[in-house]
């Protein structure tokens, strides 16, 4: 491979395990002490409760984001610790962001741990529970996508709210329309049309009254000019003005995920190779279906985190 020109990606909801970062903790405290200061802000125990999970907590929304947060943030200082190469770019994926945010010293973790947990909460209150969906169309081209939704809708919300991987978007609106939208993508020739396991229909027009609850909160938090690029997942523009950055994380909650345009925006930047950040190897899956020119890696087990190290040193 030519000299590495970096990225670092983080992964959203869905990344989730229990019993997740389990080996990586018995090796490096780093692990421990991120998710004793992730607790100390939201009065439990969050390592405990990511490892037993013995009701699908982790599962809640507002469980789920602080967990894959604080997930991020822990591998990031284990990467730190072992003397990893510093990338030239971030990008997260929906709530990734919030970890890119964090790692590039826009925001401290502590007050991104309090705003995830509340931006959980207000997206799951946005939706009365059973209202909405979401749904994974695979094997439509974007467009095509969008029609089956437009032509779906009949006066109800059902929209294109992830664009993942070319043939691969994700649709969120009421379920009634997302039901709707599902047999039109089929009819149209999806290879798979599937509802998803979640509990709102995030990043959809739905998801308004969360960003008016949760916009208060992030203006009066301290943001800072970003120490590292970040490509946002609203225009897969990077952004160096703090104030800017907090307007697109509001409008992050009610628009889709652009996420093929931002890893095509790290191509065109230079990257050649980018290293998930977070627990599972999702992102690594896309980035290959969007570019295989950028070389993937992963975090999440102590092997993969120290050959990374290796390779992107050597």
């Amino acid at each position: 491979m030519s000299e590495p020109h970096l990225a670092f990606v983080f992964p959203g909801q869905g990344s989730q395990s229990k019993g997740m970062l389990a080996e990586m903790a018995q090796e490096h405290l780093e692990v421990l002490k991120t998710f004793e200061q992730a607790s100390a802000v939201l009065g439990y125990d969050l390592w405990a409760l990511s490892q037993t999970d013995e009701s699908g907590q982790i599962d809640m929304t507002e469980v789920t984001q602080p967990l894959l947060l604080t997930a991020s943030v822990a591998l990031w200082r284990v990467w730190q610790f072992l003397g990893g190469p510093q990338p030239q770019v971030l990008a997260g994926h929906s709530l990734g962001e919030w970890s890119a945010l964090v790692c590039a010293g826009v925001v401290k973790f502590e007050d991104a741990i309090e705003l995830v947990r509340a931006r959980g909460q207000f997206m799951q209150e946005a939706v009365p529970a059973g209202v909405g969906s979401m749904a994974a169309i695979i094997g439509l081209d974007d467009e095509t996508t969008r029609q089956c939704c437009e032509q779906a809708a009949l006066g109800e919300v059902v929209v294109p709210v992830n664009y993942n991987a070319p043939g691969q978007v994700v649709i969120a609106g009421h379920k009634s329309a997302i039901d709707r939208a599902v047999d039109a993508c089929k009819a149209a020739g999806a290879k798979r049309a599937m509802p998803l396991a979640v509990s709102a229909p995030f990043h959809s027009d739905l998801m308004q009254p969360a960003a008016e609850k949760l916009a208060p909160l992030i203006e009066k938090t301290d943001f800072h000019s970003p120490e590292l690029s970040i490509v946002h997942n609203v225009n897969a523009k990077t952004e160096a003005d703090p104030d800017a950055i907090k307007k697109l994380m509001i409008q992050q909650i009610y628009q889709p995920v652009l996420w093929v345009d931002c890893v095509r925006a790290l191509a065109g930047l230079g990257v050649n190779a980018a290293v998930e950040c977070g627990s599972g190897k999702v992102l690594n899956g896309l980035m290959k279906r969007i570019d295989k020119s950028i070389k993937s890696y992963s975090t999440d087990a102590i092997a993969a985190i120290n050959s990374a190290v290796d390779e992107l040193n050597a």
